[in-house]
């Protein structure tokens, strides 16, 4: 699992390199698939149940599980990238969002409102602890600063399988759920709303976008549970 999350890193961060006006999100998932494939892993979301793509790409006020397509990237816009990788059956995921050339001051807070939350569910998930400690301390650091936090979309558990048990909500009291114990490996990703935490479907019957079309921004790490704390897998 080190392995599939050094690699799906590493070819989010390539596609990211390539994020400016003018490129189409299909040519971003290329990107993505390329890197992959390169290292000799397996994209994790390719024909997972049925999506037709190696990564999700949304835009905006989209929140997860944008489709690569057409859709050309324009200055500013706010880009999700969250994508997986396998490597000898197991998998790994990751999301991270970044700008489209200049940013905004409103933009600015969100992405490092949202990275921060999750660096403090990461901090919480140590041994002896519960997954509500997760959740607690993403909710503790964002709803302070005025965002909301999606609820019908969580983390989870992560291994064989893309999902897996527990669900790891962002949001809750602390002390509650599954204890955390060694061996366990969570895809913790807070998802970070400027307006209403309430969700929309579009038609497409994948793409999830804030209901009131306000701006939304994703971070998620795969995360082992060792002896001697958190360790993150999802790094290059």
């Amino acid at each position: 699992m080190r392995e599939a999350g050094r690699i799906i890193a590493f070819a989010v961060r390539k596609a990211f390199r390539a994020l400016e006006q003018g490129i189409t999100t299909r040519e971003l998932d290329d990107i993505a698939r390329r890197a992959i494939e390169s290292e000799g892993a397996k994209p994790g979301f390719l024909g997972l149940y049925g999506f037709p793509a190696t990564a999700c790409i949304s835009i905006n006020e989209e929140i997860v599980h944008g489709i690569p397509g057409d859709r050309v990237v324009q200055a500013g816009d706010l880009v999700t990238m969250d994508c997986g990788a396998v490597v000898d059956g197991y998998n790994s995921d990751y999301a991270v969002t970044q700008v489209a050339g200049p940013s905004t001051d409103e933009k600015d807070d969100l992405i490092d409102t949202t990275r921060e939350s999750l660096k403090k569910g990461i901090e919480a998930a140590r041994p002896g602890n519960r997954v509500g400690d997760i959740s607690n301390a993403v909710e503790g650091h964002v709803l302070p600063r005025s965002y909301q936090l999606v609820r019908e979309y969580v983390g989870h558990g992560i291994g064989k399988n893309l999902h897996e048990p527990p669900q790891v909500p962002n949001f809750g009291p602390a002390g509650h759920g599954l204890e955390l114990r060694p061996g366990l490996v969570l895809a913790i990703e807070p998802m970070v709303n400027v307006g209403v935490w309430k969700t929309r479907m579009l038609d497409n019957g994948w793409t999830v976008a804030t209901e009131d079309g306000a701006l939304s921004c994703h971070f998620e790490h795969t995360v082992a549970i060792t002896e001697d704390g958190p360790e993150i897998l999802t790094l290059e």
